[in-house]
């Protein structure tokens, strides 16, 4: 079984490897995936060509693309759900049930609960979570504007959405905000800045501290910074869940390896018309690990939002010992 926490930078090996077993003809690999684990936060591809590098960066999402993640259908986040709650899912998304530790009290801001996300612009698992976040986010709320990203190009190259026009061409920097509107919760976001044609970096959360932008931030980051379980990003919380990593491994309609990843040659437009068709692999990993982070959220709005009474959503949140 997969361990509790999430995955982030330099994991994504380590934790695969536990879903198989291991053909002892492949030891040999695992000794090496698992040294270039130890290296905390990198993990280099080493291609000599990616996909469409900065096509579009920073460009705003068009009204029909961003249509498919407002107006996702709540019977795809129901079917995958069930998928992920009968084990048929083809990629790995966190099991239940959640790590109780990693329980606190909601964040609550203006009368209402918060998801806080600190990622990386750079950050291959920031880059393909945040397809799950954008569909988990939009059953609570709607996003006005979103932009078109990238991982770095020595980390994935995954084509991404940002919540902001991040700076990318900045060798340091924190980029914050974003353009979501919720009556049930508080979106508090913020990104990692970084030169995208170079590598995986990231700030440490006291540059997140130092510069937050408006008390709100710095409380909400202060608290992230309080839990002590920062690993790498993203580093997220729902509701009354802190997630120290990514919820899911999705990178395609094939099983993710260290050095092909499906998704580093789509565009932006082939991703999100895999979402909108929810027809493959790809579309049913990214919905049900939407749904995680959605049964993380409904319990702290006392399941008020019309997706909290899917059956799936309502199933696991039991599963996940998060159910009021």
């Amino acid at each position: 079984m997969m361990q509790q926490d999430g995955w982030h930078e330099g994991e994504i090996i380590k934790k695969y490897s536990m879903l198989k077993k291991i053909n002892y003809s492949l030891i040999a690999v695992v000794i090496i995936l698992a040294a270039l684990y130890l290296q905390p936060y990198v993990l280099n591809y080493g291609k000599p060509n990616f996909g469409n590098s900065l096509t579009n960066i920073d460009m705003q999402l068009s009204p029909s693309n961003l249509a498919i993640i407002n107006n996702a259908s709540n019977n795809n986040f129901e079917i995958a759900g069930e998928m992920l709650i009968n084990q048929t899912l083809k990629d790995p998304v966190l099991p239940f049930p959640a790590n109780k530790t990693n329980q606190y009290n909601e964040f609550i801001v203006n009368g209402k609960p918060s998801v806080i996300y600190i990622g990386a612009i750079s950050c291959v698992y920031c880059a393909e979570n945040r397809w799950a976040m954008a569909l988990a986010l939009s059953r609570f709320g709607t996003f006005n504007k979103l932009f078109y990203g990238y991982s770095a190009f020595g980390d994935g190259d995954v084509p991404t959405l940002y919540w902001n026009d991040y700076n990318y061409t900045t060798n340091s920097g924190v980029g914050y905000s974003n353009y979501y509107s919720s009556n049930y919760i508080n979106f508090i976001s913020a990104d990692s800045e970084s030169n995208i044609t170079q590598g995986f970096t990231m700030q440490p959360l006291s540059a997140f501290i130092a510069s937050a932008p408006n008390a709100t931030y710095l409380q909400a980051f202060e608290f992230m910074n309080s839990t002590n379980k920062f690993q790498g990003t993203p580093f997220t919380f729902w509701g009354t869940t802190l997630e120290t990593g990514a919820d899911g491994i999705v990178f395609g309609n094939s099983t993710p390896t260290s050095n092909k990843l499906d998704i580093t040659y789509m565009t932006h437009q082939q991703v999100l018309d895999q979402l909108k068709n929810f027809n493959d692999q790809f579309a049913y990993g990214e919905y049900a690990a939407a749904d995680v982070y959605i049964a993380y959220t409904c319990p702290s709005i006392n399941n008020s939002a019309p997706v909290c009474t899917l059956p799936a959503i309502k199933r696991l949140e039991v599963l996940m010992n998060v159910a009021k």
